[in-house]
């Protein structure tokens, strides 16, 4: 056998060791992530059912909020940066503790209950991060490999909350390092969003999709229109984005004591639920959500309403998610703009919600995947117009402080933005 040969069938053997390596831990963490987030949904599912029918649990949301502090405080997490923590922890810079994960599944579940405006992807990111943190301790994997782990339950997770695997893959890919994509963790994080994805299935949950009635023609004036629309969803990202961090900061400082900071929070959103009379602004609102996907129809001002009750209650100290309550707030302003940009109302929520989408969480390729993966591939270039007009007029704002965008989103410069927002 020729030397050239024996160093091809080296070199063909330590690609299938890789790969196989890949494969057991995307079987590992995607099974675990998939199971996890299967039960985290039913359980949001069951509380959100009893709620609707219960709907005079709302008073007992600012108990609930003192139980949550309590908890957080006996098991010495009050100071857990949260979703924050989790993109630190797939860049190697801190660990995840895998108490997190019961604590996160039980605050959000209890928020739900109660009537918290709040979503489940911050929650199932921390769920996902605490087992990866599991997951390496039992691999024991080199310094190189260990923040793919990381990144692989992540994928898992996210994949498992909406049933979108490419989605989720270049979520992860993109939202740690914005303008750097990782592609060695490219198979891995899509074999573990596939199997997480496909044990969700087993559990009889089914992937978030909504039917639109119709996609328009792609021509100059609906590509112009989809422009201006995401512009507009642009500066409504930014506005909440600055609303979810202003409104820790200044709670934080009118109520230095988090129980009655808490407490003070569940009682504003109790008022303003029984004000308004109707209970469409607590938990995720996602029959809101399918009525101006599906059937165009929104209120003019849901979005704005959506938003306060967010702010507040992440604010005040209550967990769960933003991306939920960002496809909300897309939704119904797209559907409300697409009667004035003269666009089917169906459509435009969901450019809206794409839009919105990036807007938060800076990642183009994740938003157009997203799209195609919860509409239907039918309107890919006015989804990836959204995506692309919302990622570079959303500015260096998001979500994720501890993001890090590498690159300018005007021009090539590298500006490594990091912590230092513009909140």
């Amino acid at each position: 056998m020729s030397e050239k040969l024996k160093q091809k069938i080296v070199s063909a053997c330590a690609y299938i060791r890789v790969f196989a390596k890949w494969l057991i831990l995307a079987i590992l963490t995607g099974g675990l992530g998939g199971a996890a987030i299967s039960l985290f949904r039913i359980c949001i599912t069951y509380v959100t059912d009893f709620r609707d029918a219960h709907k005079l649990i709302i008073l007992l949301l600012p108990a609930a909020g003192l139980l949550i502090v309590f908890i957080y405080r006996l098991c010495k997490m009050e100071s857990s940066a949260g979703t924050n923590s989790v993109i630190k922890a797939a860049r190697n810079e801190e660990k995840v503790p895998f108490r997190l994960a019961p604590l996160i599944f039980i605050a959000t579940v209890l928020t739900h209950l109660f009537g918290g405006s709040v979503g489940r992807t911050g929650a199932a990111l921390q769920i996902g991060g605490s087992i990866g943190e599991l997951t390496k301790k039992i691999l024991r994997p080199g310094e190189k490999e260990a923040h793919i782990i990381i990144m692989c339950s992540m994928s898992a997770v996210f994949s498992a909350l909406f049933g979108t695997p490419l989605a989720a893959t270049f979520f992860v890919l993109e939202v740690i390092t914005v303008g750097v994509i990782q592609y060695s963790a490219f198979i891995p994080c899509l074999l573990a969003s596939v199997l997480a994805y496909k044990i969700t299935l087993l559990f009889g949950i089914e992937p978030a999709f909504y039917a639109l009635a119709g996609v328009p023609e792609l021509h100059l004036v609906i590509f112009f229109k989809t422009i201006a629309l995401a512009m507009i969803c642009a500066a409504v990202s930014i506005i909440f984005c600055v609303g979810i961090y202003g409104s820790e900061k200044t709670m934080r400082r009118i109520f230095k004591n988090p129980y009655v900071r808490v407490f003070a929070g569940g009682a504003v959103i109790a008022a303003l639920t029984f004000i308004l009379g109707t209970t469409d602004y607590n938990g995720t609102g996602s029959q809101v959500i399918v009525a101006a996907v599906e059937n165009g129809t929104a209120v003019p001002y849901a979005f704005a309403l959506k938003i306060l009750f967010t702010v507040i209650t992440i604010g005040a100290g209550f967990k769960g998610g933003e991306i939920l309550p960002t496809l909300f707030i897309g939704a119904t302003l797209g559907c409300v703009l697409g009667g004035l940009l003269k666009i089917d109302p169906g459509f435009a929520a969901a450019l809206g919600m794409i839009s919105m989408f990036c807007g938060v969480v800076n990642c183009p390729i994740a938003s157009i995947f997203f799209g195609v993966e919860m509409f239907g591939s039918g309107g890919i270039v006015l989804f990836a117009t959204a995506a692309a007009v919302s990622y570079m007029m959303s500015g260096y704002y998001g979500l994720y402080s501890s993001q890090i965008i590498e690159y300018s989103k005007l021009d090539t410069e590298q500006i490594d933005i990091h912590t230092k927002r513009k909140y």
